[in-house]
């Protein structure tokens, strides 16, 4: 791998209120490779991604992102880093009013001064690349989710980004549309060579699309290595876990998805009678909790 990451995250500490969501992460991913982040729900995955685009300040640490400090850019230093990147939304996020190709078209007319013409062929071919090309003039309402998650993907190429994000690309797919996003999101980095940060908790399609992985756990970075590494976990015998540490046995539970291991027992280890009662009762706040995404 090159030395220096197209992504840097270094010490990043994020609070909401007195909550911290994130600890103390560090991660690099690197420029061709496909990095997924995953953890359980709560564990900060999509919170770090925030960060990685920006769209969220961390209370402490420092953010790079294509060999930028996102902390010493403006907004409108920040808004040209974004056109160098994609992001594909858990819902797809289609305007419902746009066909699939003016959903495309948009990055192009609002950021480049490209003729129409131009435009339309530069639609034709990121439709083609997800094989949505016969689909243009649907509206997404005419459309299944696993086809909408694919205009979505082509919108994110529309300006050729140097690093696409996948935030959920499997979530709320069949087994076999979640397997085609997969294979598509595989082929599109051997294709354009196109740097993929993919956010999720779906095991088979992290295992199916990863370079390396890291996993998330109580706002901590627990383990970046890869995908072999994880599989070897995964794949550790019941009848020898004595040899494996408790975060290793935390990583192994989620991997597998099994009922009973060091996840469930810090949750059963909860003073549920405390709780119920009111002996320990948490305060509520009088100011609104909601804050600004970005400085202002």
């Amino acid at each position: 791998m090159p030395s220096e990451p197209v992504i840097e995250l270094k010490g990043i500490v994020k609070r909401f209120g007195d909550q911290t969501v994130l600890d103390g992460v560090d991660l690099a991913v690197y420029s061709g490779e496909t990095m997924v982040i995953m953890g359980g729900s709560g564990s900060g995955k999509s919170t770090i991604l925030r960060i990685m685009i920006g769209s969220l300040d961390v209370d402490g640490g420092s953010v790079k992102l294509l060999g930028d400090t996102l902390l010493d850019l403006d907004e409108d230093g920040l808004n040209e880093r974004r056109k160098r990147i994609g992001i594909l939304f858990q819902s797809g996020a289609l305007f419902n009013s746009m066909t699939v190709a003016e959903n495309v078209a948009l990055p192009l007319q609002e950021h480049t001064v490209l003729d129409h013409n131009i435009i339309d062929i530069q639609v034709k071919i990121k439709l083609e690349l997800v094989g949505l090309r016969e689909h243009a003039g649907k509206y997404p309402a005419q459309i299944s989710g696993g086809m909408k998650k694919r205009a979505g993907l082509a919108r994110a190429l529309a300006l050729d980004p140097n690093i696409l994000f996948y935030d959920e690309p499997s979530a709320g797919l069949d087994p076999v549309t979640s397997a085609e996003i997969d294979q598509l999101i595989i082929d599109l980095s051997k294709k354009l060579g196109v740097t993929s940060v993919v956010v999720t908790h779906e095991m088979n399609s992290a295992f199916a699309v990863a370079d390396r992985m890291a996993m998330l756990e109580r706002g901590r970075m627990v383990m970046v290595d890869e995908r072999a590494a994880f599989a070897r976990l995964r794949d550790h015998p019941a009848q020898r876990l004595g040899e494996l540490g408790d975060h290793e046995q935390t990583i192994r539970q989620f991997l597998r998805g099994d009922a009973e291991g060091p996840i469930t027992r810090r949750k059963a280890a909860t003073n549920y009678a405390e709780d119920l009662l009111g002996e320990v009762q948490p305060e509520v706040g009088q100011e609104p909790s909601v804050e600004p995404t970005r400085r202002v």
